[in-house]
């Protein structure tokens, strides 16, 4: 049985929420904004906050009397729990909403949110009895806030918070924090369900079945194609800027490339993919476009195909560059112009300037050239844009983290 309901700011209305997961029944039973019980096959009585949060970097707890008010809305849903919790500023200040975390912060299970102030890299994996960890999570789920709760021997549930960023009211939307005038509002979604066995499975039901909430369904036919698949065991790649002397030497007149990648395979065990950039920093100092600056290349595109030919033969594949954002140079259409370079250089994929997701047009652009031509973001494609495209990297300026990609358990 679903029923709405609502559970106003210190209230003590009793919430039951109801749903059927693998053919049992998940209940929170929730009064004053406090989880009271956790049911799944049977009663486990707990004493668990709906969330925490820090207002102005002061802890609170749901429940308690903040510069915030509360409200949770139930909300129809099929896969678990779901639903909607109003954060109102009451106070005559402008205040700093971050770190929510449902079912709370507690020495005593596994939890994710932010810890410190580094602009980028700030959410961490907390486990019981261990030094916190950083981790990596999608460019829009910054704020993202996770919880797994043992109920008993086998079962356990998980919550998971999301900020919905339509619903900012006299409110900005700031990384991992929301900036609330006097009067302001914003709205974090509130998931659960059960998981079983260890720790991990929740993080991978949530991530990984649930996409994090941010879809409802994952086309994976990119995933499946066979001619993409070379580039999952495609693991040291080297972007290489066309002034850099181990691509050319212009004193002797030399390419370097090889002999780049032959050192490489004695050091490290060699390059997977290598990708030449010519058009940083020069790209709209004239009108020549990105692919004239391929084709001025020394030796033109006849010689940057002779390289990617080698490089193919020695296990190395090739890659270009696209830049989106090339607008005011001399007009080639980007679709044609890049099928063009891809044709001329024989590349093997095109790595995606300032892009996190492709784009259909991209892809097919590619495939009507040759099979296998991989597109590969500059950042971290997010679960609604994964099905577009197979590849991406962790861009560098999150260089805190150690590679505990969450994002890996997406798909």
């Amino acid at each position: 049985m679903r029923f709405f309901t609502r559970c106003l700011f210190l209230s003590l209305i009793f919430i039951a929420i109801q749903t059927h997961t693998h053919g049992q029944l998940l209940k929170l039973e929730v009064e004053n904004l406090k989880v009271k019980k956790l049911i799944g096959e049977e009663g486990h009585s707990v004493d668990l906050p709906l969330i925490s949060y820090e207002v102005n970097y002061k802890s609170f707890i749901s429940g308690e009397t903040s510069p915030l008010q509360l409200s949770f809305t139930q909300l129809q849903f099929i896969h678990g729990v779901k639903g909607e919790i109003h954060f109102k500023n009451v106070s005559k200040d402008t205040v700093s909403l971050s770190n929510v975390v449902p079912f709370g912060r507690s020495d005593s299970h596994v939890y994710l949110t932010g810890l410190g102030d580094h602009r980028l890299s700030r959410t961490h994996l907390f486990l019981p009895g261990k030094r916190p960890v950083n981790v990596i999570v999608p460019d829009n789920a910054w704020e993202l806030g996770y919880a797994g709760v043992k109920l008993n021997d086998s079962q356990n549930a998980f919550a998971l918070v999301r900020r919905d960023l339509n619903s900012l009211q006299n409110a900005t939307r700031k990384r991992f924090e929301t900036i609330i005038s006097p009067g302001g509002s914003v709205n974090y979604y509130f998931y659960a369900d059960y998981y079983t066995g260890e720790w991990q499975e929740g993080l991978r039901k949530a991530f990984q079945e649930r996409s994090i909430y941010d879809v409802s369904g994952f086309n994976a036919d990119l995933y499946q194609r066979e001619d993409l698949k070379w580039i999952r065991k495609a693991y040291v790649m080297h972007l290489i800027m066309a002034w850099d002397k181990e691509f050319y030497d212009d004193k002797t007149g030399k390419f370097n490339l090889t002999s780049f990648v032959e050192r490489g395979k004695k050091l490290y065990g060699g390059d997977d993919v290598v990708c030449i950039w010519p058009t940083w920093p020069t790209l709209g100092v004239d009108q020549r476009n990105q692919f004239d600056m391929y084709r001025d290349l020394p030796g033109g595109l006849k010689a940057i195909r002779g390289l990617a030919d080698t490089l193919r033969k020695s296990g190395t594949k090739f890659f270009i560059a696209y830049n989106p954002w090339d607008e005011s140079t001399r007009s080639e259409g980007h679709l044609q112009g890049l099928a063009d370079l891809i044709r001329e250089t024989s590349a093997d994929g095109v790595v995606l300037d300032t892009k996190g997701e492709s784009s259909k047009e991209l892809q097919e652009v590619a495939d009507k050239v040759k099979s296998g031509v991989i597109m590969y973001s500059e950042g971290m494609a997010v679960p609604k844009d994964m099905p577009g495209i197979v590849s991406g990297r962790v861009h560098n300026a999150l260089y805190y983290p150690p590679m505990l990609n969450l994002n890996k358990l997406i798909h």
